[in-house]
């Protein structure tokens, strides 16, 4: 314990959660928690509040992606919580550590029908690590201690609190508690010295490095034991930048291509999910490393499945020293596949197309965006080309919804990253689908004196539905919007700027004028609703 305060239950929330690291919290206002403001106000805590409270829980994600510790939302009862229930599920399949405090309607009078009475807990509990209800004023700091140990222990996630209105607002005296130093969990040596052999002795190995990397600070572990064992390494989510643009072991555009001829696929920090084909690479032995056992596929077998602290699983296979194979032709071969690839795009990044492809709009973004910019992708279509066509320099500067694909994360993250990289660009990729989520909160960015970068792809379409049901069906219902929609002049609106832009050759203009605008800024381009980016019809 660090020490004991004495306050009301909003005081003693804020100095457990200082003892986690959490300077700031994200909200929509509601009486239920007032006191947890009030602490905020009078001790400088940061308090950043949202027109929907999916965007506050979503900012708090950002920050404990961003940051590697807990973020913060608080929600007040009922509909207020039960508006953060997508945020929560994101953070969930995320494994992102995002505590939510919930306001509750006092226990004294519970079912007599207080206003916004509501168990949230039952709700919340199969997509959080720990949730519960705090029962008397003196136990909210021991609880937040909990809960915030609980989401910080691989395989991390979201916790829920709900206090009801009496323990809020009374007053106790309680002891604060200490971060816990965290136990480590190590991987069965056996079973990653397999992993490792496996890997060096493969003619034709592949590395796909995910979130969890980024998460439990293994990105030099990583780079090391690709550079040690010369294996080629592909990446998605946060995992993205692990191995900068450049670097002879990174791949991006050649993954199909990679897993067609590996012998050997290693999985690292991600799931074997609908992302990666399930897990299912024809012939090619699997090897899948995850951070706790309860990652390991259920639906597959691979090989070996080590499951423990990354950082250690992977330095063991760096300091792999028994047999190796040369990869170096294998190396060369996607090497070359990918420049191929790499000449194709950029003809397709230069496009002068009329109306507008959406590549283009990552080929003039490419120039612009700084190599420490956190970008944020929020959308269907539109996104998956910034997926392909967008390479981030560093490790932990691209934030995407996850496999939960829930839209409306985006200007709740861009608030987090805002909030968390005060000096670097933000840029949020919105489809014009997506904007529909979120844009409101523009407002909430004006106000608070938060600049960022909205890059809407207008094609007046759900795109993800559109072309895929007149695939299936040889029409499509339900999938169509408004074309050339003015989602800048909403922005305008809610006092931040913007422009249209429906010309290639204007693109580059107006994000450079929306990067140097000091304010939150919608570039409004205008794309062409028959370029659809390649994929599967199948949902399955």
């Amino acid at each position: 314990m660090t020490g004991s305060i004495e306050g009301h239950g909003g005081e003693l929330a804020l100095a457990a959660l200082r003892a986690f690291g959490v300077t700031e919290m994200f909200t929509l206002s509601g009486g239920h928690v007032f006191p947890l403001y009030t602490a905020a106000h009078e001790s400088g805590f940061g308090l950043y509040d949202v027109r929907h409270e999916q965007s506050a829980v979503f900012a708090a994600e950002a920050v404990a992606k961003l940051r590697r510790r807990p973020g913060l939302a608080v929600l007040t009862a009922g509909p207020g919580v039960t508006n953060g229930i997508s945020g929560l599920t994101s953070a969930h399949f995320n494994a992102s550590p995002v505590l939510v405090l919930g306001g509750r309607a006092p226990s004294f009078r519970w079912g007599s029908g207080s206003l916004q009475e509501f168990d949230h807990v039952p709700l919340v509990a199969p997509i959080t690590k720990y949730a519960a209800t705090v029962t008397a004023t003196a136990s909210i700091p021991g609880e937040i201690g909990a809960a915030l140990t609980a989401a910080l222990t691989p395989h991390r996630g979201p916790v829920f609190l709900d206090l009801p209105l009496e323990v809020l607002f009374g007053t106790a005296g309680a002891a604060v508690p200490e971060a816990p130093a965290g136990t480590v969990e190590e991987a069965d040596p056996d079973e990653v010295a397999k992993a490792a052999g496996l890997l060096a002795a493969a003619a034709r190995p592949v590395v796909v490095a995910g979130s969890d990397v980024w998460a439990a600070d293994a990105v030099a572990e990583l780079r090391a034991a690709a550079e040690e064992l010369r294996l080629p390494v592909f990446t998605n989510g946060m995992g993205r930048g692990a191995l900068p643009p450049g670097h002879p072991l990174a791949f991006s555009r050649t993954r199909r291509h990679a897993f067609a001829g590996a012998d050997v696929i290693a999985v690292i920090g991600t799931p074997l999910d609908f992302r990666l084909g399930f897990g299912d690479f024809g012939e090619a032995t699997v090897v899948h490393v995850v951070d706790a056992v309860s990652q390991r596929a259920t639906h597959v077998s691979p090989a070996v499945s080590p499951a423990g602290d990354l950082r250690r699983t992977l330095t063991a296979i760096a300091g792999w020293a028994g047999p190796r194979a040369a990869h170096e032709d294998w190396i060369a071969s996607l090497r070359a596949a990918e420049e191929a690839a790499r000449a194709r795009d950029v003809s397709a990044m230069a496009a002068e197309t009329d109306p507008i492809r959406p590549a283009r709009v990552y080929g003039e973004l490419r120039r612009v965006l700084d190599a420490d910019a956190v970008t944020i992708g929020d959308g269907g279509d539109f996104v998956s080309y910034a997926g392909r066509f967008l390479e981030p320099a560093r490790p932990g500067t691209w934030l995407d919804p996850g496999p939960y694909g829930c839209l409306g994360t985006g200007l709740g993250y861009a608030m987090g990253a805002r909030v968390t990289h005060p000096g670097r660009q933000v840029c949020v990729l919105l489809g014009d689908g997506a904007a529909g989520f979120s844009l409101m909160d523009a407002e909430s960015l004006v106000r608070q004196g938060l600049p960022v970068v909205i890059v809407v792809g207008n094609n007046g379409i759900w795109g993800l539905e559109k072309h895929p049901m007149r695939a299936m069906y040889g029409y499509d219902v339900a999938a169509d919007l408004q074309p050339g929609l003015r989602y800048d002049e909403v922005v305008r609106a809610l006092g931040g700027a913007g422009e249209t832009v429906e010309k290639p050759g204007e693109i580059g203009p107006a994000l450079r004028r929306a990067f140097d605008a000091g304010v939150p800024y919608l570039v409004n381009v205008l794309t062409d609703p028959a370029d659809a980016y390649p994929r599967s019809t199948s949902l399955a």
